[in-house]
């Protein structure tokens, strides 16, 4: 399993944020030995978005040179809280739950990463016999000064916030992970650097060869800002439809259109520094470039017919601004009516009559309540959330930006919530 200097650079260079011991992993790379390269998920939440895409595609790119991927589940600790990192715990799941979750989750890790070429474990295989002395003999091998040494942990100990036990036993089990599959190669964010160094210290406790740390860079989200989150809402699935993720990706801002090539695409070195000196120059509409980049990235988790037909629906919808063929369709119900017909604050009585709402043929207008209306719909996740929306200029209705929570709707009127969210109630 020899490797050219060609496949080493692409493999250590593009994508990588460090590399610990980055001399070490070249002599096992040129060694010829089958790697193991492990990666491990909390299956707390089910879906994958194109932050971990960063870290998947590496993990392809070390399977198409013939080295093995260990697909760790962490279904034990995803059970008992698992901590997040980010000074948050993690909610206790049902097993029913995480065996949900995983099956989502590993649907969407295999458009990406080699499903043969994958060896999936689950972390109860192992933490499901552990006993209290096992416990304590894993703790026993590492210090609290050790474990505060984490950044996350120091801010929180040194502002005096609480930090549980459970937390402080998370590194440990994510390294005794790696003690388990002997693993040659921890993948993962920068954010998991203080937990993979934490599994080289135990490997090499038990006898094993400590394993490289293979760290990629966080993806910066849609919002421009910060890291790529499901929390955040600045993120684009991998599982979303074609037409989602091509119109994400062309709402990203222009500085990075160039960071998105580099780390969730093929496109050549060479070929993005002319986008980067076009850019410069403004010799390029950066709007070709999200085009070619939603193309791109259609294409790797479709196919390419989805990507034509993806940008085709954003050229008809967003750029012609003509209404989806696919529009979600509402209809206007005595029931419907009833929840969001506006009402006066101060009398708590219904400003408009409902009248013949059991005809929806007839030619009616309804004073509604707009946060409301946007909830029963599923255009916003709550009243709050509609009154930002409306707030921002985000709501549309009948061509109309709407910037008051009260405004009439009839049969036919088309309501548009921020660029991608329509409906038509009927």
């Amino acid at each position: 399993m020899t490797i050219s200097e060609k496949d080493l650079n692409r493999l250590l260079t593009r994508g990588v944020a460090e590399i610990i011991v980055k001399e070490e992993l070249i002599d096992l790379l040129k060694s010829g030995k089958k790697l193991r390269l492990k990666e491990g998920f909390d299956p707390s939440f089910p879906d994958i978005h194109l932050g971990h895409m960063v870290a998947l595609r590496k993990l392809r790119q070390f399977q198409e040179l013939g080295h093995q991927v260990v697909l760790i589940v962490g279904d034990w600790t995803a059970q008992i809280g698992d901590p997040s990192g980010a000074s948050v715990t993690r909610p206790m799941l049902s097993a029913e739950k995480v065996k949900q979750n995983a099956e989502t989750y590993m649907q969407q890790f295999f458009k990406v990463v080699d499903k043969s070429r994958t060896e999936v474990r689950w972390q109860s295989e192992w933490f499901g016999k552990f006993t209290l002395a096992d416990v304590i003999r894993l703790t026993s091998k590492f210090t609290v000064a050790q474990m505060l040494a984490r950044d996350d942990f120091n801010a929180r100990f040194t502002a005096n916030q609480p930090i549980a036990i459970t937390e402080l036993l998370y590194p440990l089990l994510q390294a005794y992970d790696s003690v388990i599959v002997q693993a040659d190669v921890e993948f993962g964010g920068t954010d998991q650097k203080f937990n993979f160094l934490v599994g080289r210290e135990l490997q090499e406790m038990m006898g094993q060869r400590p394993q490289q740390c293979f760290m990629t860079p966080l993806l910066v989200g849609t919002d421009g800002s910060k890291k790529m989150s499901k929390s955040l809402g600045n993120y684009i699935g991998v599982a979303e439809p074609p037409e989602q993720v091509f119109g994400k990706v062309m709402s990203i801002r222009d500085d990075l259109i160039l960071q998105y090539f580099e780390l969730l695409t093929d496109v050549p070195d060479a070929e993005l520094e002319e986008f980067r000196k076009a850019m410069s120059g403004n010799a390029i509409n950066p709007m070709e470039l999200k085009k070619r980049l939603g193309r791109e990235l259609v294409t790797q988790l479709y196919d390419q017919k989805a990507a034509v037909e993806a940008e085709e629906h954003f050229t008809r919808v967003f750029q012609k601004r003509e209404i989806p063929e696919d529009i979600q369709k509402i209809g206007i119900t005595p029931q419907l009516l009833q929840k969001i017909v506006a009402r006066s604050l101060e009398e708590d009585k219904i400003l408009v009559s409902i009248g013949e709402v059991s005809k929806p043929e007839a030619e009616q207008e309804w004073l509604v309540s707009v946060p409301l209306l946007l909830c029963e719909i599923g255009l916003a996740k709550s009243r709050s959330d509609a009154r930002r929306l409306i707030e921002q200029g985000a709501v549309r209705i009948d061509g109309k930006t709407i910037y008051t929570t009260e405004e009439n709707i009839r049969k036919g009127s088309i309501i548009k919530v921020g660029p991608r969210r329509w409906a038509q109630m009927v």
